[in-house]
């Protein structure tokens, strides 16, 4: 591991990795983009045989009944057993989330609220790279579901033999996902914003992605919205001379496996950073005066995944401002959280967790202000309502109110 110090270009460059797009990614999916936007089906039956190496037909890309069942016969039964387990503790997680609509009405008869509504159609990206991300279907459909979004649409790309993973069709059949289309990379985020013949266009699209993915839900937000602009995945540890060494080096490899995966250790132990700055782990030390410069430097790295492997984890998590999520003491790996916690995986990445929050039930409603006047309520406001129309200069808007009086 590379040693690091607070201040450094290299610091810096930690704390700005996201700050920088690939121009010959955004241009690629540019063109990926107008294609499907043009020539629908036929573009995404294109760039899947180009990407993808599979031959389909258009019938061939939504996944049938036949498909859904014979998945069942191709898994191990105790994965149903396994994963309804799981399922519950994501349902547990997010029926604290749920919003309800609500009302005031004061004396005059004013009355005020917002109608908090589900979003009719929600399109998730499931990837299936060089490994099917399973937890990938229960992460984002739950909460969408939880939220009673009306319709789901899920893309992954096919395999070799035209078909997917058999667990994403379990999971994504027990879940009750509407509809399930064999499509992945930028051409599935078009489809999805853009609508073609075959799949129809949502109203949002969720879910994590390669540098093409990320870059499409980027540049079709606006036709439709996207949950967040996740890069790759990366872990920071927060530990000491009392942090159990091996917990450290087992996590830190963890998130190394990923690709591209971003492992940083901070530290206030000279002695512990030498011993990391010997192992042959791709990451960071970062060596802190203290605890308090540690939870510091924690934000301004701003990381998707935050361990605190002290043996006081919440007094540092009390003045944490910038994490994904926090994962306390020396038993709570990120792994925990990737798969069986009940919290969504689908977190923000490279020092976005600033502005954006991990995936839950929230990014699947919508709201309408509702306001209602009597005569008796209006007239009282009418004078402040008249100076600032005025001020803006809105004559008609000025009108508006003169015409309730005259």
């Amino acid at each position: 591991m590379k040693l690091v110090r607070v201040g450094s270009k290299q610091f810096r460059k930690l704390c700005e990795r996201n700050s920088g797009r690939s121009k010959r990614v955004s241009e690629s999916v540019r063109g990926i983009l107008e294609n499907v936007k043009l020539y629908g089906d036929e573009a995404v039956l294109k760039y899947t045989r180009k990407f993808d190496k599979v031959r389909l037909s258009v019938k061939d890309l939504k996944v049938s009944e036949g498909e859904v069942s014979g998945a069942y016969q191709d898994i191990k039964p105790e994965f149903v057993s396994t994963l309804k387990i799981v399922m519950e503790n994501i349902n547990k997680f997010y029926r604290k989330q749920l919003k309800r609509s609500w009302k005031i009405k004061d004396a005059d008869g004013v009355l005020l609220g917002e109608k908090i509504m589900p979003l009719d159609t929600v399109g998730v990206y499931v990837p299936s790279g060089t490994v099917p991300l399973v937890s990938s279907v229960y992460m984002t459909v739950i909460p969408a579901k939880m939220a009673g979004v009306k319709k789901i649409v899920l893309v992954t790309p096919p395999n070799a033999y035209k078909s997917v993973d058999p667990h994403i069709l379990v999971v994504a059949d027990l879940l009750k996902v509407d509809e399930i289309y064999k499509v992945g990379g930028a051409q599935a985020i078009a489809a999805l914003a853009y609508g073609t013949r075959t799949i129809p266009k949502v109203d949002k699209i969720v879910g994590p992605g390669n540098a093409y993915v990320t870059e499409a839900k980027r540049q079709v937000f606006g036709y439709c919205d996207i949950d967040m602009l996740a890069g790759p995945t990366e872990v920071v540890i927060i530990a000491n001379q009392l942090s159990n060494i091996n917990f450290i080096k087992a996590d830190l490899e963890a998130q190394a496996e990923h690709f591209m995966g971003l492992s940083i250790l901070i530290t206030n132990s000279k002695k512990l950073a030498r011993t990391f700055k010997d192992e042959n782990i791709k990451g960071y030390i970062i060596l802190v005066k203290n605890m308090d410069e540690a939870a510091e430097v924690a934000n301004m790295l701003a990381a998707e995944h935050l361990q605190i492997l002290t043996n006081n984890p919440k007094k540092i998590a009390n003045k944490i401002s910038h994490a994904g999520a926090i994962f306390l003491g020396p038993y709570t790996p990120v792994a925990v959280g990737d798969y069986v916690a009940g919290p969504s995986h689908v977190l923000p990445t490279g020092g976005s967790v600033r502005f954006f929050s991990g995936l839950g039930v929230s990014d699947f409603y919508k709201s309408s202000h509702i306001l209602s006047y009597t005569k008796k309520a209006l007239e009282k406001i009418r004078e402040p309502l008249e100076k600032i129309a005025g001020i803006e200069g809105l004559q008609k808007h000025l009108d508006s109110i003169k015409a309730r009086f005259e």
